[in-house]
């Protein structure tokens, strides 16, 4: 019986916040399925009242209309997509949390590739929340290829 290495406290940190967002997109998926057969806007509105948040502030009226846009097929779409992404993160960081190599592989190739689509994003309309969310998942790259590169001979 080999023992794993202890987990660094950096693949506990990525497998938390995986498993946060991964948690945070099954609520959604949920909530988004929820809304099926309902007036999105109207129960929208019932929330923005119930919170206290000012109805008549401009952001929260463009919401408002775009949300009276979003239809049965659009929350349908919604709710498989977050469920897709909600299972991968969660599955990511359960398997980082278990000191996984595969999910380490898995973590590097998935986050990595939506980089290109977060500049896009960036590019599109610059926020500090896009820019924060850009750097953390390069750091989260960058520290799993090391990672991988510094446990390569420690694991089978």
């Amino acid at each position: 019986m080999t023992d794993k290495p202890k987990g660094s406290r950096g693949l506990w940190l990525i497998a938390a916040f995986k498993l946060v967002k991964g948690l945070g997109l099954l609520i959604l998926g949920i909530g988004a399925l929820k809304l099926l057969h309902k007036d999105v806007a109207a129960e929208m509105e019932r929330w923005i009242n119930l919170l206290r948040f000012d109805p008549q502030n401009h952001l929260i009226q463009n919401l408002l209309v775009k949300l009276g846009m979003v239809d049965d097929r659009k929350l349908q779409e919604l709710s498989i997509g977050t469920f897709f992404y909600s299972g991968l993160l969660l599955t990511e960081g359960v398997g980082l949390a278990l000191r996984q190599r595969w999910a380490e592989y898995v973590t590097i190739v998935t986050t990595a590739s939506l980089l290109p689509l977060e500049i896009y994003e960036i590019a599109k309309r610059v926020s500090a929340g896009r820019i924060v969310l850009l750097l953390i998942n390069i750091a989260v790259v960058v520290y799993l290829v090391i990672e991988v590169r510094r446990t390569r001979n420690t694991q089978h």
